[in-house]
């Protein structure tokens, strides 16, 4: 499972994504339309600038931006960040492999050869998934939940 860290440093970037090129965002608002706790907002977003992900300007007209186009910022950098790794046994992971100490020969394992799918499969997705994605989902979404609205 995702951490609240992870899934809300997701939030705070589609938010920073549909604003690329624009004035930077405060962190109350970004904080305010999420609904993500300010205080913990603000150390998900120095871990994130603290990577190289985003900026941020101070005063009146401060506030965080990304710093890469959002077609070049995948779910994979993101979970990275904060999760170190999206494997679920540490013996298919490439990253940050470690040998199983349940299995007697790796090539042969029932066990991995599944979750070694599984987390192939998880890393295409994440590597595929920008966050100009989700912009996008959430304005199809948006727009989903407005012609609801209409014809009711």
């Amino acid at each position: 499972m995702l951490s609240k860290k992870t899934r809300y440093a997701m939030l705070a970037l589609s938010v920073l994504a549909a604003e690329y090129g624009r004035e930077p965002v405060q962190i109350g608002r970004i904080a305010e339309k999420e609904k993500i706790p300010q205080r913990f907002l603000e150390g998900i977003l120095l871990s994130l600038k603290n990577i190289g992900m985003l900026n941020s300007t101070r005063g009146k007209s401060g506030g965080y931006y990304l710093l890469k186009d959002p077609r070049e910022v995948t779910l994979l950098d993101v979970v990275i960040c904060f999760e170190g790794s999206v494997s679920m046994l540490a013996c298919v992971c490439e990253d940050q492999y470690m040998p199983c100490e349940f299995c007697k020969d790796e090539d042969n394992c029932p066990i991995r050869k599944p979750f070694s799918e599984i987390y192939r499969h998880i890393i295409d997705v994440l590597r595929r998934t920008t966050l100009a994605d989700l912009v996008k989902e959430q304005h199809v979404n948006n727009d989903k939940s407005k012609s609801c609205m209409l014809s009711e």
